[in-house]
């Protein structure tokens, strides 16, 4: 097969890829073609997964451990899922999968941090909440490391958790693929999540951005609370903020090469971390992003310390809400009964009936 295969662009990826680079590549690479501003990269696809498995013989190993596996013993799970992450860790890649990495690294540019992300084919449906299932990596520098958390990203499909999850939904074990995404990092101001519906109450007249300085992991984490904001949808107003005490960030160290958690200065712990303008324009673009899919969307965004005003908000990730959007709507109890029942009704109950 040819190394071209093995890796593809953002821009050459549409969401008819969705099996050959899974949910979030494939996210990334629709909004790159539609202009969205997104950081550069590239998806390791699943036909190198696959290659990986079949070269190495994996395949057969897993799926030995799966033929025997109780999903409802924790303890086997467990000691299961640890035996196919150490063979996955165990294995170089093949030589034209690797070669494919290398070369795409070398177009974001050799020494670029960059963050290592899973996609797997599994995530980011309607119908499926699998976000978070598997691995992330940050500020990971040289086409050797990008290779090593290629791999440690196709080690995390088999995570207890992950192999649980699956086994729950029906959703196969040996079945879901896994690609990966290959991504210039961003020197993050801030950074957060926007919901085009108001997770609270499903409101979809709403869009509710939770926002922190740096990186958004330590938001994911729990470890801080973010800035809240709510915005009306039609008018494009800040309707609610609720500011919280943001006392760490995560932001890059370019000397460690790798991210560091710091703590806040006074001056900007209960301080806004964004602008009105910016809040607006986060919320225009997830306005923009759920306008392009057809549905109420969960999105990543962050501000580039490094990009000018005006050009420094990026999508980081789009994906369909899966709470409320996967209710069915309730009709609405119309305010009186038509036809001859209104008539009686209204004759009966004349201030009542409406």
């Amino acid at each position: 097969m040819s190394t071209t295969a093995y890796t593809l662009r953002f821009g050459e990826i549409g969401r008819a890829d969705h099996g050959r680079v899974g949910g979030k590549c494939a996210s990334l690479g629709e909004m790159t073609r539609a202009g969205v501003s997104v950081p550069p990269g590239f998806a390791v696809t699943t036909d190198a997964y696959l290659a990986m498995l079949d070269a190495t013989h994996l395949r057969e190993e897993i799926e030995a451990h799966l033929a025997r596996l109780d999903f409802d013993d924790v303890a086997e799970l467990d000691r299961a899922a640890q035996a196919i992450q150490i063979r996955f860790r165990s294995h170089h890649l093949p030589a034209e999968v690797e070669a494919a990495i290398r070369a795409g690294y070398a177009e974001i540019g050799e020494g670029t941090p960059v963050a290592v992300r899973s996609s797997a084919t599994a995530e980011d449906l309607p119908d499926a909440s699998f976000a978070g299932q598997q691995d992330t990596y940050l500020w990971v520098m040289g086409s050797d490391d990008v290779i090593e958390h290629v791999r440690d990203c196709w080690a995390s499909l088999f995570t207890a958790r992950a192999m649980k999850y699956r086994h729950d939904n029906k959703l196969g074990q040996i079945e879901v693929l896994m690609s990966v995404a290959v991504q210039k990092m961003v020197n993050a101001r801030a950074a957060g999540v926007a919901m085009t519906l108001d997770p609270l109450n499903g409101d979809r007249t709403k869009i509710v951005i939770d926002a922190s300085y740096g990186l958004g992991e330590l938001v994911v984490s729990g470890i801080v609370t973010p800035d809240n904001y709510r915005v009306e949808k039609v008018l494009m107003e800040v309707i609610d903020r609720r500011i919280s005490e943001k006392h760490l960030e995560l932001v890059p160290d370019a000397e460690a090469a790798t991210t560091v958690e710091r703590e806040v200065d006074e001056a900007r712990r209960q301080a806004q971390c964004l602008s009105d303008a910016e809040i607006l324009a986060v919320a225009r673009l997830a306005k923009e992003l759920e306008r392009q899919n057809g549905c109420p969307q969960d999105v990543e965004w962050a501000i580039d310390a490094d990009l000018p005003e005006g050009e420094n908000l990026l999508a980081l990730q789009a994906r369909p809400e899966t709470v409320w959007s996967q209710k069915p709507k309730e009709k609405p109890k119309a305010s009186y009964a038509l036809g001859m029942m209104g008539i009686v009704g209204a004759l009966n109950n004349p201030i009542g009936s409406r």
